[in-house]
């Protein structure tokens, strides 16, 4: 039987693996086997950490929340309950975004949501 060498296909593999190791230090960008094993810890980190981002945005806002919420004289769970009792559904990016860029807005709810808990 004869010796397959790969040639081709095992260059093209190779190639691939290197090309996504661009960029990283020592000879986890030169060497394939080194390469092979970053890339594989890379690509599981990035699967990782695309999950991680938006917990980690989300406590991000629910501070910032906090934050503004509190100089209106409620707590974030309130503020949240008052405007879920008051039927105004603004997710928390939004609101976020109010209490660093227009805090005018968000002193309107925060007044909104302490109206309707103390009915």
């Amino acid at each position: 039987m004869a010796r397959v060498k790969g040639g081709f296909v095992r260059a093209r593999r190779r190639k691939r693996i290197l090309k996504l190791a661009k960029g990283y230090f020592g000879s986890k960008h030169r060497l394939f086997k080194t390469a092979k094993e970053q890339v594989g810890k890379s690509l599981l980190y990035a699967y990782r950490d695309r999950r991680q981002n938006k917990r980690e945005f989300r406590r991000l806002w629910i501070v910032r929340i906090n934050a503004a919420a509190r100089q209106n004289g409620l707590s974030y769970n309130k503020f949240m309950h008052g405007l879920k009792l008051a039927g105004i559904e603004v997710n928390r990016k939004i609101l976020a975004d109010l209490a660093v860029n227009d805090i005018n807005s968000f002193n309107s709810l925060a007044g909104v949501a302490k109206e309707k808990i103390n009915a």
